[in-house]
């Protein structure tokens, strides 16, 4: 059972139908109020979680299952950073408090966890293409009453999959969508771009809103028309909107019936306005005004970035709790990608910063401070980050791309076409290469070592430490070089003091770090520094090993893979990667086409998908953290106790 007390409406509601069965539209502002309240409670004791999205979508929340008969009606959250809600009313309330820990619920929509999570979600904008996937299949099934709702933030409206699901649902006019606009202005950054412009147009124009008011109000005062005189607002409101914003409403123009903007955070007026919108067919849009952090006054006047996931906090003062080391701390990968651009974009006038959406996340925002003329936050849109930095470079420009290896995957069409089919110079800085954590394993970046090694053209890189970090940007931003990938983990390096002089790397060399006889070590990346603590810890048992920090998994380094073929019989390679086609199975390439032979051991990440925990209990999951080196050493080496079964039954 949980710890945390939920409100008397909120005790009494285990699923959906108990909050359409046992309250009336005039309860739903205490439950929303409950709800709120127990995500506060919840949150700021664990952290670990997403926060501000959810709190700006409970009424959203608590209306759409009031209104509509989930699961039988399906819901699909994009992203799912706003689904906390959602969880709680839909059987997770007792189990809330494990969001995001190993073993807990997850912190996104998941349809092996439950039958209200209709999509998996995760990755933003794809919520209104699985909405009409489903729509057309149910109706292909006769199930033509059965409502679909796609709840889509306006950053995620910016993403081109966005526009290419509103272009299909627009031409089926028999599909039963309602997309819902969740528009508070931010994505994890404020949004930029032509879209949110357009956005503020609509629900800033104090001409269209006080006008458009006016004939309501109107419309409701003429008897002759009776109770539905107000359904004829649908009939001038294109005509309102267009004369007034002096252009044709976007959405309207591919097919949907447009209804908005209305208030996100009056739950009664939105549970009315559902209910009329589930008798109107076709594709439809609902624009609801939200607040992210919206019903808690700390979240709501502070940083929204900030308060997009704080960590634990005071929720009486609002404080987030942060723990002081008691010594210097090494700096996340990120802050060394943000400081060292700068640094070098200061000696290099070509260098130019370019992020989807991550600008914090990334520390792109860094460089956004220093130089905004050479920084752009093109939006959630990976794949025309990738061809625009393409397009710069094509004019001498060296374009730093940096996108979260996850997210990476959705622009692979154009880092192939657009970059290295044309040997482009764009480094592409992968942050969050590997295992990630909590985010489990949408977010994980699993993939990118074994998708980027296939690719021609292309270098593919991974520094150990920061120093590395450093030294492969440097290299990266010489001309000349083509496209060139450098990936990097989530959280700190290793190195407290880390503003090294940076030095030219030789592509496709690697380090030597330690001399053996018995066995071998090959490292890619900050899985070198696991491997370093385990030569530790065996120091003392006669194992002769050595340790080879390969920092390139294309071009490979040839030279040194000879002299480990020809020295050792006993090899481990070592990655934060599936093992799939990795860094690992290069060495075995390398070791067969070669004609040498070898008892090779590769550690990775197996061939499944990886779900959330720490990164450290993930690590150890998967059998590469430190002490998983070192029995896998002691296997091989034969230095493992022998263990004897128990006779005790």
């Amino acid at each position: 059972m949980s710890e945390y007390k939920a409100g008397p409406f909120l005790e009494q509601i285990n699923v959906p139908e108990d909050l359409r069965k046992n309250f009336s539209i005039d309860d739903l502002p205490q439950v929303s109020d409950e709800v709120r309240q127990y995500i506060i409670d919840v949150i700021s004791e664990i952290g670990n979680s997403h926060f501000g999205a959810s709190l700006g979508v409970v009424e959203m929340t608590v209306a759409l299952h009031y209104v509509f008969n989930t699961p039988y009606d399906q819901l699909v959250w994009d992203v799912g950073h706003q689904a906390y809600g959602h969880k709680i009313l839909t059987g997770r309330k007792e189990s809330f408090p494990t969001n995001r820990t190993k073993g807990g619920i997850s912190g996104f929509p998941k349809r092996s966890e439950s039958k209200y999570d209709a999509f998996g979600v995760g990755h933003s904008s794809t919520s209104i293409s699985a909405a009409l996937g489903m729509a057309v299949a149910n109706n292909l099934k006769g199930e033509k009453e059965r409502q679909h709702i796609a709840v889509i933030g306006d950053g995620a409206m910016t993403a081109g999959l966005a526009f290419e699901g509103m272009n299909h649902a627009g031409y089926e006019k028999d599909a039963n969508l309602l997309v819902i606009l969740n528009d508070n202005c931010m994505s994890i950054d404020p949004n930029v771009g032509a879209l949110r412009d357009y956005l503020t147009d609509i629900t800033t124009s104090h001409t269209y809103n006080k006008v458009k008011d006016e004939v309501w109000n109107l419309l409701g005062k003429i008897s002759k028309f009776g109770p539905d005189a107000r359904s004829v607002a649908s009939k001038i409101s294109t005509a309102l909107k267009g004369s007034i914003l002096k252009q044709s409403n976007f959405f309207e123009s591919l097919n949907f019936r447009y209804f908005g903007p209305v208030d996100g955070h009056d739950v009664i007026g939105m549970a009315k306005i559902m209910e009329d919108l589930k008798g109107i067919p076709g594709p439809k849009i609902l624009h609801c005004i939200t607040k992210k952090g919206g019903g808690y006054k700390f979240s709501e006047e502070g940083n929204p970035t900030q308060w997009h996931a704080p960590g634990v906090f005071n929720k009486d003062t609002g404080e987030i709790v942060k723990v002081v080391p008691k010594s210097p701390q090494p700096p996340k990968y990120q802050d060394v990608f943000g400081h060292t651009i700068v640094e070098l974009a200061e000696k290099n006038d070509k260098i130019i910063g370019v992020t989807p959406a991550m600008p914090s996340g990334c520390s792109m925002n860094i460089m956004m401070k220093a130089m905004p003329e050479r920084t752009f936050d093109v939006g959630i849109a990976e794949q025309h980050a990738v061809t625009f930095s393409a397009g710069m470079a094509t004019q001498g420009s060296i374009p730093f791309c940096n996108i979260y290896s996850s997210f990476m995957q959705r622009a692979y069409d154009q880092v192939l076409h657009d970059v290295a089919l044309q040997n482009l110079n764009v480094v592409f800085c992968l942050d969050r290469g590997g295992l990630v954590g909590a985010d489990g394993a949408t977010h994980h970046g699993a993939y990118d070592l074994s998708f980027m090694r296939c690719v021609p053209n292309m270098t593919v890189s991974a520094p150990m430490n920061e120093a590395e970090l450093r030294n492969l940007m440097f290299t990266a931003q010489h001309e000349n070089m083509g496209p060139f990938s450098i990936r990097y983990p989530r959280g700190k390096g290793v190195m407290t003091e880390w503003k090294t002089t940076m030095q030219k790397i030789k592509v496709g060399t690697g380090r030597k770090l330690t001399n053996g006889n018995d066995i071998a070590i090959l490292t890619i990346g900050h899985p070198g520094n696991f491997a370093q603590k385990a030569i530790e810890e065996l120091k003392d048992s006669g194992a002769s090993i050595a340790h080879y920090d390969m920092r390139f998994v294309k071009p490979i380094d040839e030279v040194m893979l000879h002299e480990v073929f020809s020295k050792f019989s006993k090899i481990i390679t070592i990655e934060d990667g599936c093992l799939m086609g990795g860094f690992g199975s290069a060495i075995i390439e390398f070791m067969s086409d070669q004609k040498y032979s070898a008892e090779v051991v590769r550690l990775g990440i197996p061939d499944e998908y990886v779900h959330h925990g720490t990164q450290e209990e993930l690590w150890a999951d998967c059998g590469f953290d430190s002490k998983s080196i070192v029995k896998t050493i002691k296997l091989m080496l034969g230095l493992a106790k022998k263990t004897t079964k128990s006779n005790v039954g």
